[in-house]
């Protein structure tokens, strides 16, 4: 046998670096990303400062948009948690389930377990799925034994693995939860909740104000106190494993960077979807050690500048498995911002010239832009590059959008393919993404249609007193065009009343027997 020429020795070398690169990573041999949705509480489109409209500085999540697509018109559906988060995963609009609401923390299941989501989506394509942190869409039947193995957790919507806690930070039970049980229970302290009525003898931020030694109260969280800090709801014992507040950023990240450490190699040539849900800034903030301070603004700021850490965090570990390039990133937030949600934390007092809304009206609860429009930025640095795109989109339409990109052939209603505005190819017909999109804020619906929003009369208060938030309510109709007046001053309800009219058809042929309070009963004079 003659030996190899020194050409051979070279074209071997390079054969074998390439097979090398190729193991090392697996992201080449793939045609589909893994994908990653990061989705905010309660963050304002002017808190994250990639979108020059407030004080604080996100360095983390401004990276995303230096390698992706920023949307300046980017809305989840709702002004609330719940809704949004049932939208996002099933791409349905959440006020055609009357139960869409915020959600106690013993709720059932929210989500019917035949239902397509996108992690089942995606499971069916070949995805590994994960969900960590926040999920407040239900779990069990109604009748949750916490001591037992959990019926109708995210494992029974398509997600291979989960570790969430049941609801939000502010609501019991104070524990996470791993695919279908409570971590660190055990059998001779078991957990109870209630929402209608305290245990026997259990003491409560009313009774025992002394309890609440890191935070206090200021409207609705005076019912059970843990970790010095009062909550929504009644729970008694499972001492073992209720969680520290100041370690929950921690706890999560270091989940979410398991997941990928499980499902890095693409065994068996799987990618990986991970939901990955902050709790940030939601009340209550109790950000970790060397955050507190940092941002100048209280604990509101600095909880922001924590979950601006996880995402950087987050990216790092990608980079480091050498996934960053190939990964899809998703990220929002499920409403607008609330400085005063029910706690004493001086978020009001310290936000200074900070604008958590940006130049928006309103915020969480609110019918007015603030409410639902939301940072939104989608990052895939090995097909995108640096952009701003004024397309409307909305979280909804991930479903549809990524049912194109891994080639699902599932039929889908309210969610829409906007894939190529995603992508930044869109075509034409495609440039501004949505045509038009039905906003909610506690079961009160508007409508926007291009650079127009049309809200209709809907009894209730302007003002929501307790978080000091303008609801968007009024005995009249109003007309807002966003691109001329994006703070919504100038109603041109009763000065443009061809436009009115045509809005208002429009929405109820979209919304039918959904649509709000009668305007035939409140005359426009």
């Amino acid at each position: 046998m003659s030996c190899p020429s020194p050409l051979q020795w070279f074209l071997g070398l390079i054969l074998l670096a390439a097979f090398s690169c190729r193991q090392q990573n697996p992201a080449i041999s793939n045609a589909n990303p893994n994908i990653v949705i990061i989705y905010a509480d309660d963050l304002g489109y002017g808190d994250v400062s990639a979108n020059g409209q407030g004080q604080l500085q996100t360095p983390n999540i401004d990276q995303l948009a230096e390698t992706g697509i920023r949307f300046t018109n980017g809305y989840a559906t709702s002004a609330t948690c719940t809704p949004s988060r049932l939208a996002l995963l099933t791409g349905t609009y959440p006020w055609r389930d009357k139960n869409a609401k915020i959600l106690p923390g013993n709720a059932p299941l929210l989500i019917d377990t035949t239902s397509v989501t996108l992690a089942s989506l995606l499971k069916k394509q070949g995805y590994a799925t994960g969900v960590v942190g926040k999920w407040h869409l239900g779990l069990g039947n109604g009748d949750i034994d916490w001591n037992r193995t959990i019926r109708k957790t995210p494992n029974d919507l398509g997600f291979d693995y989960s570790f969430i806690m049941a609801a939000t930070g502010d609501r019991v039970p104070t524990v996470y939860v791993e695919n279908r049980h409570v971590v660190g229970l055990t059998p001779d302290d078991p957990l109870y909740v209630r929402y209608d009525s305290n245990f026997a003898g259990q003491p409560t931020a009313l009774t025992h104000p002394e309890l609440m030694t890191k935070m206090t109260w200021h409207h609705g969280h005076n019912q059970s106190v843990h970790n010095g800090i009062p909550r929504i709801g009644y729970m008694k014992g499972g001492r073992s494993a209720l969680w520290t507040d100041e370690q929950m950023a921690e706890v999560f990240l270091d989940k979410a960077k398991a997941f990928i450490d499980t499902h890095q190699t693409r065994k068996a040539g799987k990618p990986f979807f991970l939901y990955y849900a902050l709790h940030q800034p939601h009340v209550p903030r109790v950000p970790g050690a060397k955050f507190v301070g940092k941002s100048g603004l209280g604990p509101r700021g600095d909880a922001i500048l924590e979950a601006d850490w996880c995402v950087g965090e987050l990216m790092k570990k990608l980079r480091q498995e050498g996934l960053a390039d190939n990964t899809l990133v998703v990220f929002s937030s499920d409403n607008g911002p609330v400085l005063n949600d029910g706690y004493n934390d001086e978020a009001v007092e310290k936000n200074g010239r900070h604008t958590p809304a940006g130049r928006l009206r309103g915020g969480k609860y609110s019918l007015f832009d603030a409410g639902t429009h939301v940072p939104f930025i989608v990052s895939w640095p090995a097909r995108l590059k640096k952009e701003v795109s004024d397309a409307l989109v909305c979280q909804m339409d991930l479903l549809a959008s990524l049912a194109a990109l891994v080639g699902s052939d599932i039929k889908t209603g309210d969610s829409k393919n906007l894939l190529n505005t995603f992508l930044g190819k869109a075509a034409k017909n495609q440039a501004n993404g949505r045509d038009a999109l039905v906003l909610e804020a506690s079961g009160k619906l508007a409508f926007r249609s291009g650079d127009w929003v049309f809200i209709p009369p809907y009894p209730g208060k302007a003002l929501n007193e307790q978080v000091n938030i303008e609801t968007g309510l009024s005995r009249e109709p109003q007309l807002y065009n966003l691109s001329a007046d994006p703070q919504q001053r100038t109603n041109l309800a009763r000065t443009n009343p061809v436009k009115r009219t045509a809005m208002e058809k429009q929405m109820k042929q979209v919304v039918g027997d959904a649509y709000g309070a009668s305007t035939d009963e409140l005359i426009l004079k």
